[in-house]
């Protein structure tokens, strides 16, 4: 039995037709770039956040990178974020001039714990650096706990953006994602749990200036007219193509986010007492871009990757590495307490395959595959 990781082409099936018709209307209208498409998505993303402003852009780093010209972001200041993440999350700041301060995680959530963020705000001031945000991420899909993390923000009057890369989709305690933070990102890319056929992004928040300052960074810094530069900005634009897309699959992302759940349910129970699965905060829900393990310490994670591989079964590893490692941003502020939970789940998580198209067999499979990998490795 061969599984796919993420299967793309079982979905595509549902939309085809869809997605075909609106390239053809698209082909006849010749508006490839910010087309009646992209304010067509824009509108129904709104229908998603129940924000103001929806701004779609280029990719999901381009959404990082505007969001932080929104914020008039200045060389030398600060702003805490995880280190286990994606490089996209840390690697914003150096682009800007700003400083990456990298913080702890909480060990069930994988995302940032709330408690630990005043230890990486001081160890940013130890060293004379103004720290003016904070970038919290949903991983895997879970949004980080933005109640106690906006509370600690606006205590220290710091904004917050959530990159939502994985967790568009989701919510936490009834709010969507969207609306748990000053500015919230998203990525398209086609692994996205709502993703296109290349690259995209958006860029949501009720800041009306902050707002206006995006959408002019996103064509050139452009004012009213195309030849008016009135900012240094970027072309980031989404490209009505990627649209066509991502508005067909909005059509099937309701139902979609509920398969994710009952897949996420039954390796719950398939792989009870096997490893330590992934687990939702209290009045959080998760829209399950990865699904990922901890294995037993002790367990080869090479040997068991090989041996489910074998099985027909793919795996990855996300993240390998911590960011605070990684050469280019070893030399940024790091907590006092040396992030030990982050280093830990680098050396021990692993990924399975997760995609509203799992069938109850193949999760077996995978289940079975995977205790008997654990049995040799």
């Amino acid at each position: 039995m061969n599984i796919a990781f993420i299967d793309l082409q079982a979905q595509q099936a549902r939309i085809r037709g869809k997605i075909e018709a609106g390239f053809q209307k698209l082909l006849d209208h010749g508006a490839y770039i910010m087309g009646p498409e992209i304010t067509a998505l824009e509108a129904r993303l709104g229908d998603w956040t129940g924000v103001e402003h929806n701004i779609s852009c280029s990719s999901g780093t381009d959404a990082l990178l505007l969001a932080l010209l929104g914020l008039e972001i200045r060389p030398g200041q600060g702003v805490i974020v995880p280190s286990f993440t994606f490089a996209a999350s840390a690697e914003v700041m150096p682009m800007m001039g700003a400083i990456p301060v990298f913080a702890e995680i909480d060990q069930t959530s994988f995302n940032l714990d709330p408690a630990k963020l005043p230890d990486a705000l001081a160890a940013a001031r130890s060293k004379g650096i103004e720290v003016v945000g904070i970038i919290g991420v949903g991983l895997f899909g879970q949004p980080a706990n933005y109640d106690a993390i906006g509370h600690f923000a606006r205590e220290e009057g710091l904004w917050l953006i959530d990159d939502a890369a994985q967790s568009f989709g989701a919510s936490w305690q009834g709010k969507p994602v969207g609306q748990l933070a000053d500015i919230t990102c998203t990525s398209f890319f086609p692994a996205k749990p709502l993703g296109a056929y290349g690259d995209g992004g958006a860029i949501f928040t009720n800041d009306a200036r902050c707002a206006e300052i995006i959408r002019s960074c996103r064509v050139h810094g452009m004012g009213r007219d195309k030849y008016e530069n009135i900012r240094i900005g970027m072309t980031a634009r989404l490209d009505s193509m990627q649209a066509v897309v991502l508005d067909a699959k909005l059509d099937i992302f309701a139902d979609e986010l509920v398969h994710r759940q009952t897949v996420a349910n039954r390796y719950a129970e398939l792989l009870d007492g096997v490893v330590t699965p992934p687990s939702l905060a209290a009045g959080a829900t998760s829209s399950w871009a990865q699904y990922v393990i901890r294995l037993p310490r002790g367990s080869d994670r090479a040997a068991v990757s090989k041996l489910l591989g074998d099985a027909g079964v793919p795996t990855a590893i996300y993240y390998p590495i911590p960011m605070h490692s990684q050469p280019p941003y070893a030399h940024y502020p790091v907590s006092s307490c040396a992030l030990p939970i982050t280093k830990d789940l680098c050396n021990h998580v692993l990924a399975l395959p997760m995609h509203p198209y799992l069938t109850a067999a193949q999760q077996v499979h995978i289940a079975e595959s995977l205790k008997g990998a654990l049995a040799k490795g």
